[in-house]
């Protein structure tokens, strides 16, 4: 029995379609045509000699073949791309000093920074995990040549940053984050049990507002110096915790909030900042590599 050979082409059109919920939307990514990407979805389910596709309302749905599919098609995808910017990027060396958020500390460290020290070994990479206001500081002191950071109308000091040095990523929206042992409800009369930094931030004044305008009471009931005590507490059952829908651990979730009863949060703008209008290759590709990966999370 001969093995199959997938073409890559073809699986890079149907994990856009997957990801994107519409072929269309894929030919634009891929830059084809939607007849174009329709022939190729064709003639992968060719190759793979079985449906791919099941009829569902007006849409598709995957098979279970299909289903299996797309987790290999990710992960043949993700080795093609290596292999090709080490190829492109075989000679780049220098060192990067990257901040981010702890959001991102979990998830990005391990999967955009291992791929890039695979594909680039003569890179050496500096990551610092910090809050907003100290990651501003290092970019303005020269200490960080790229800050992974929160933005919005009320961080002013954004609208200093030229384009060429302030690259927006996306808008995840601010999500109330708990247990399924949360044992608070809105008709308690109880106040809803807030866990927050042991300081202000933005994400604390964004919920404590959206609870005041909706006349639901609250209390503080756990603080903590970092984002891993607030995952702790929240993972307890201690109350209610104000974050995105990135990065979370498998301990908590995203609340629905209407069937919560809480109000609804608006979403945060998430923004890659440069330390110089011209930034170093080194620096450029590991920029592209964090926006691909944010982007594919937050869509």
């Amino acid at each position: 029995m001969s093995l199959l050979n997938f073409d890559i082409a073809f699986l890079r059109s149907y994990v856009a379609g997957i990801e994107l919920g519409s072929f269309a939307r894929a030919a634009d990514k891929v830059g084809r045509s939607t007849s174009a990407v329709s022939a190729q979805l064709k003639k992968l389910e060719e190759q793979a000699g079985m449906p791919l596709f099941r009829k569902d309302g007006r849409g598709l749905a995957l098979t279970p073949a299909g289903e299996v599919l797309l987790g290999y098609a990710r992960r043949l995808l993700e080795l093609n791309d290596e292999a090709a910017v080490a190829l492109r990027g075989a000679e780049l060396e220098g060192w990067i000093r990257l901040g981010l958020q702890e959001d991102f500390g979990e998830a990005l460290l391990p999967d955009v920074l291992g791929r890039f020290a695979r594909a680039h070994p003569k890179v050496r990479i500096e990551a610092h995990v910090a809050r907003n206001t100290a990651l501003m500081e290092g970019l303005a002191m020269g200490q960080l040549d790229l800050a992974l950071l929160w933005g919005g109308a009320c961080i002013a000091d954004l609208a200093e940053y030229p384009p060429q040095q302030r690259q927006h990523i996306a808008e995840p929206a601010m999500r109330w984050i708990a247990s399924s042992s949360l044992a608070w409800r809105p008709e308690s009369g109880e106040p809803l049990p807030l866990i927050a930094f042991d300081r202000e931030c933005l994400f604390q004044r964004c919920a404590t507002q959206a609870l005041d305008r909706a006349g639901i009471a609250w209390r503080t009931a756990f603080t903590s110096p970092s984002l891993a005590g607030l995952w702790a507490a929240a993972a307890a059952g201690l109350g209610v915790t104000v974050r995105t829908g990135l990065g979370l651990p498998s301990s908590v979730c995203a609340l629905d909030h209407v069937a919560a009863g809480l109000p609804a949060l608006p979403p945060l703008s998430l923004e890659l900042l440069r330390a110089s209008q011209v930034s170093r290759p080194p620096v450029e590709r590991l920029a592209d590599l964090i926006i691909e990966s944010l982007q594919q999370d937050a869509a």
